[in-house]
């Protein structure tokens, strides 16, 4: 790498940037409900007891069915982890996460394709229709 003018010049718009981004209202928004979790006694103790039930059915996890308490290890733990992915608090944090990611993934795909249209970009998001993944289908021959 050649240390230039160019690499400062470039190291600038990279800070201005994160600036942008950190004031941004998305960040914000997801910063607030990262806060908001983090505070919520609630969702601590939803996760204590989802640790705890995956912590169990691991252990018993290798032995499948043949051990004692299986199912009902796997239905507690399954149990546990819909308890806290349909808290009001975690749904909130998870949509304004997906939304900030959705950004970062965008920002990616447009620094990207102003370098050329054939730079693949791994999106955070399976679901991320624009970027370029893969031969899209057309290697496949037709």
């Amino acid at each position: 790498m050649i240390i230039n003018e160019e690499l400062f010049k470039l190291e600038d718009c990279v800070f201005c940037l994160k600036d942008k981004l950190l004031s941004s209202s998305t960040v914000k928004s997801y910063l607030n409900h990262e806060r908001a979790l983090r505070e919520d006694l609630e969702v601590e103790a939803l996760i204590s007891q989802f640790q705890e039930a995956k912590s169990v059915f691991e252990r018993i996890e290798p032995y499948g069915n043949y051990a004692p308490g299986f199912r009902e290890a796997r239905r507690k733990l399954r149990k546990e982890k819909r308890a806290l992915d349909t808290n009001p608090t975690v749904l909130v944090y998870k949509q304004s996460e997906t939304e900030l990611q959705n950004v970062l993934d965008y920002l990616a795909l447009d620094i990207s394709k102003s370098i050329s249209e054939k730079i693949k970009v791994d999106a955070g998001n399976p679901f991320f229709e624009f970027a370029s993944r893969g031969c899209g289908g057309g290697c496949h021959g037709k």
